[in-house]
């Protein structure tokens, strides 16, 4: 029986199948899965890596229904219309939402829309620093496992934990997502003040004050303090600002310097500055390096604009 299923295979799905296909056998479906079939590698997102003999590949949904586990990698904006034509493929299994960001439509993370869309399903979300390339190659990784479910959360954490991948385990679902969304767009504005040759000087002060932003909002929608304080939240808000290996980081880097965006990457920060920045504006929460990087990234403001609105902010405490 095959016990885990991953949907979508982009960098971070192919890298989880990859990881987990080592202790079992492991299903993974795509849309078009036909260069991978042929190559036994993901050529186009994880170059270099070969497919394990226990992974095998789908292009039909039906084929995972002997998964009790699914992982859903898809991107952030693709969630909602793949539930809504493929729920019934889903419901009544432990999904994990492995997608980071708010839906653009709904306003919602991940973990809703699973909820809604298959409500007889365990729900988890799984969070953190991590880079695809290294998990795929066995590099020690951690991550956050959310789970509200006091049952299947550790059995979750056991089934999907690797010896070189190690999963925490929260409750706390909302704040797990929203550090792993929030820290996106604060990325790509690190990745702005370096490619604008701000410094790094600047830059550490722009991860603490997205940090404050993101804990401010993740605690207003009834997050904990502590699970913005851990890997789903600092830990990935350090590593996506601070690595040339991040898209949002590279893409804000290119938007700084002048230059044109890199082609084909998805780059989740973009969308999500845009929902993040409705949300906090319709609750009062005040998030404008957020703001800035919806601005920006939607032609409203130029970098220099946005860097002396933030710098001419009045003086508050910290």
């Amino acid at each position: 029986m095959t016990a885990i299923a991953i949907i979508g295979a982009g960098a971070f799905g192919t890298a989880l199948a990859v990881t987990l296909a080592q202790q079992g056998p492991v299903i993974l479906w795509a849309r078009d899965l036909r260069d991978m079939a042929r190559d036994r590698e993901n050529r186009a997102r994880l170059p270099g890596v070969p497919l394990p003999t226990s992974l095998s590949l789908t292009q039909d949904l039906a084929d995972l229904s002997a998964a009790s586990i699914v992982l859903v990698a898809l991107p952030m904006q693709q969630l909602g219309a793949f539930l809504a034509r493929n729920a019934t493929h889903l419901d009544g299994r432990s999904l994990v939402a492995c997608s980071k960001g708010v839906d653009l439509a709904s306003g919602k993370g991940p973990s809703a829309l699973l909820a809604q869309a298959c409500p007889g399903a365990t729900v988890a979300v799984l969070t953190g620093p991590s880079f695809a390339a290294d998990i795929a190659r066995g590099l020690p990784t951690a991550l956050t496992l959310a789970c509200a479910d006091p049952v299947a959360g550790p059995a979750l954490q056991a089934q999907l934990s690797t010896p070189a991948l190690r999963l925490y385990r929260s409750t706390d679902l909302t704040g797990a997502e929203l550090g792993g969304a929030v820290k996106n767009v604060i990325a790509i504005a690190a990745g702005m003040v370096m490619g604008a040759g701000l410094g790094d000087s600047a830059r550490a002060a722009l991860m603490t004050r997205g940090y404050a932003e993101m804990l401010r909002l993740a605690v207003h929608l009834g997050a904990r303090p502590e699970t913005l304080a851990g890997l789903s939240g600092l830990g990935d808000l350090v590593l996506t600002c601070t690595s040339d290996l991040s898209r949002n980081f590279r893409f804000g880097r290119a938007l700084g310097a002048g230059s044109a965006p890199e082609e084909g990457a998805t780059v989740e920060g973009v969308a999500t500055a845009r929902a993040i920045t409705a949300l906090a504006r319709n609750r009062g929460i005040d998030m404008p390096i957020t703001t800035m990087v919806a601005a920006v990234v939607g032609g409203e403001l130029t970098v220099a604009d946005a860097m002396t609105a933030l710098m001419a902010r009045p003086l508050k405490e910290e």
